[in-house]
Order: C-alpha cells, then structure tokens, then sequence
C-alpha cells in the first residue's frame, strides 16, 4: 500500500447538474394568461350563437365567422413563427397579440350586424395567431424535453379552465344584465387587459441566440422528414374538426322544442361548459401521459374519440344525455388532440426551429379549421347533419390512422 492509497481525496468533483423545474414563473405565467385570454374570448364564444340568432343568422354564418377567423389567423402564426425565430426577444410580440386579441373580442359590443362580427371576430383571432407560436416556443424554451409534456398539458389545462369560467361568466352575466349582449361583450376586456399583464409581469425571456437570416421557403426545406409526415396527418384529421360552436347551436336546436328558446339556450351553454371541464381534466393527464408514452399513440387515441363522437352525433337520437355523451367526447378528443401535438411538434424539431414549427403547425390547423367549419356548416344547411359529421368522420379515421405512422427518433440522434 502506498502513502497516497491512505489519504482522503481532495479533488474537486464534478457538481450534479441542477434540476429544471417545470413548474417555473415562465410556466405559470403563460398558462395565467391562457386562462385570462380564453376567459375572455369564451365570454364571447358562449353568447355568439344567440347573439347571432337574434339577428336570424343560420349555421352556415357562424360556420364562415369562425372559418374565415380561423383562415386568418392561421396564416398570421405562419407568418409570426417564421420571423420570430429571428428575433432575441420575443415577448414584445406576444404582449401585443394578447392585446389585439382582448380589443378585438370586446368590439363584438359594436356589432350591429353578422358581418361586424365576423370582422371582429377576425381582429381579435389576427392577433391570437400572432401570439401562438410565440408562446409555445418560449414555453417550449422553459422546460427540458423530458418534461414538454407537462408543461404544454399545464398550459391547456389553465387555458380550459378560461374556458370553462368564460361560458359561466356569460351566463351570469347575460341573466344580470338583461339580456344585453353589448354590455356583455364590453366585460370581456377585464380577463383580456389581465392576460396581457400575466405576460408582461410574470413570463421571463431567457436569452436566445438570433437565428441566422435564411428565406421562409428554406426554413421549410430544413424541417425534418417526421415533422412533415405528422403534419400530414394533423392537416388531414384538422380539415373535420370544426369549431365546437356549432355544437353549442346543435343543443340549442334540438332542445328548442322541449325546452323553450330561453332554457335550451342556458342548457347549451351548461353543456359547454361540461364540455370545457372535461377538456380542463384531460390536458394535463394527456401531458403526463405524453412524457411516459408513445405520443403518437396518445394523440391517435384522441383522433379516435372524435371519431366516435361524430358517430354518436350520426346514428343516435339526440336528446340531453346523448348531447352531453357528445360534448363530454368533444371535451377529452380536444384535450388529447392540442396538447400532444403540441408536444410532438416541440419532440420532432429541434430548439432553434421551434418557433418555424409551432408556426406551420398552427397554420396546418387553422387552414383546417377554416375548411371544417365552413364545409361543415354548408353540409349542415344544405344537406343535413349526417352528411355534415359524416364528411368530419371520414377525416378523423384518416388522421388516426396517419398518425399512428410518425416515428419520433430517439433524443440525441
């Protein structure tokens, strides 16, 4: 034995590497935001439909608003997601489209016609395109990738719980202020102004190094073969998932005749409100499931239910419970549906693209969003119902089986 095998080992060894906690301000204040922000904007959405009947409006009109809002709105994130990447702060932009967004919904109070809806509607929706893929790379940027899953659950969920306050709020507010819409949807601007402090407050930018300038068709080009094979099938299953609007006019119709227009209007609401909770339930398990499972899988699962849902719609009698098995469906597909493609997405692309990504994502489901809830909407008036959830069926079975053939490659390949 030497003299040196005796001694204590005084050299430094190396410290772990501290542990990231998803929970983080930056975490907690965009899903504050999100709450705020659709608390807002579904004060608005819950009263539209008979707002808009008011004015002897039909499905396809609600249909266009929300299609050509979604339109918009969609290339706006394309837009928004290709230059900010180079950027070195982002949060200036999503401050802004926080606040275009709560002006736009709360100008709903000057409508006096359809079409001024629809222009309001497209105002406020210009600036939440502007906003989303910000937001989703600077929470992308907040967590590790072990934990992508969590943190974009966490921020549906707080986003849902908007959404489930928001449709309360307007019940409240419709049967406290007689009825009047225009003072309803000027109370909007509480949650909005709100939302866009959260960000301003609470949301730290971590530093970033500015991407290189390359032109928006090579940051396509550069977009990984997987990425482009998921969003395929996003594309494909987005073109017949229409706004859930139309399901809040669907229960108003059939239980009109039961019910009487006041009380079938209050239990459309109520239904959208489950409808919200349900989703609220479900983000933030289809997160922490997404961080323990195949997310491919997962989100094939969600397609699946919404599926199922268009089924029930087509070949069951819709009464109240079959309305709520319908909206309580809606809820957990649209619960899985978001938050694992946002959480693939953020897998399958690398730092540095992720707002490019979070952008053509975005626009992928806001041009389906227009396709769906126009076609859906015409179908509906033209042709029936059935053909209208037969034509969203058909694409939800193309995107579930689509998506069960995107391979995610192993982390560090």
């Amino acid at each position: 034995m030497t003299p040196n095998s005796i001694l204590p080992d005084n050299s430094p060894q190396p410290s772990p590497a501290p542990r990231v906690r998803w929970l983080n301000r930056t975490v907690l204040g965009i899903g504050l935001a999100s709450l705020c922000s659709d608390w807002s904007h579904e004060i608005a959405t819950a009263a539209m439909p008979a707002f808009l009947a008011t004015m002897g409006v039909a499905a396809a009109w609600i249909g266009l608003i929300e299609g050509v809002s979604d339109g918009l709105s969609s290339f706006a994130k394309l837009a928004s997601g290709h230059w900010t990447d180079g950027l070195t702060r982002r949060k200036p932009v999503m401050i802004a489209g926080y606040l275009i967004t709560a002006l736009g919904t709360a100008s709903f109070g000057c409508a006096t016609a359809a079409w001024h809806v629809l222009v309001a509607r497209a105002g406020a929706w210009l600036g939440r395109g502007v906003r989303t893929p910000v937001r989703k790379a600077m929470l992308a940027a907040a967590v590790t990738p072990a934990t992508y899953g969590r943190a974009f659950g966490f921020e549906r969920m707080m986003d849902t719980c908007g959404a489930i306050v928001g449709p309360a709020t307007a019940f409240f507010l419709l049967n406290a202020l007689g009825h009047n819409y225009s003072r309803l949807f000027f109370w909007t601007l509480v949650p909005g102004l709100a939302a866009v402090a959260c960000v301003a407050f609470l949301v730290r930018e971590k530093q970033r190094t500015r991407v290189s300038s390359i032109s928006f068709r090579e940051g396509l080009r550069r977009l990984p073969a997987p990425y482009r094979k998921f969003l395929v099938a996003v594309g494909l299953f987005g073109a017949g998932d229409f706004a859930h609007t139309l399901l809040i006019l669907l229960a108003a119709q059939r239980l009109m005749p039961t019910l009487g227009a006041a009380r079938a209007a209050s239990a459309a609401i109520g239904l959208y409100v489950a409808h919200n909770i349900f989703y609220a339930g479900f983000a933030f398990v289809a997160g922490w499931l997404a961080d323990r499972m195949s997310k491919p899988r997962l989100l094939a699962g969600g397609y699946a239910l919404a599926a199922l849902m268009a089924l029930v719609v087509m070949v069951l009698p819709l009464g109240l419970w079959t309305l709520a098995l319908v909206f309580v469906l809606g809820g957990i597909y649209v619960a899985v549906e978001e938050t694992l493609e946002d959480s693939l997405c953020a897998e399958l692309v690398d730092e540095p693209q992720h707002g490019m990504a979070f952008g053509v994502l975005a626009t992928v489901n806001g041009v389906g969003d227009f396709l769906s809830s126009i076609v859906v909407g015409a179908l509906w008036s033209t042709a029936g119902l059935t053909a209208a959830f037969g034509y969203s069926l058909l694409l939800f079975i193309a995107g579930t089986v689509l998506v069960l053939r995107v391979v995610v490659p192993a982390r560090g390949a």
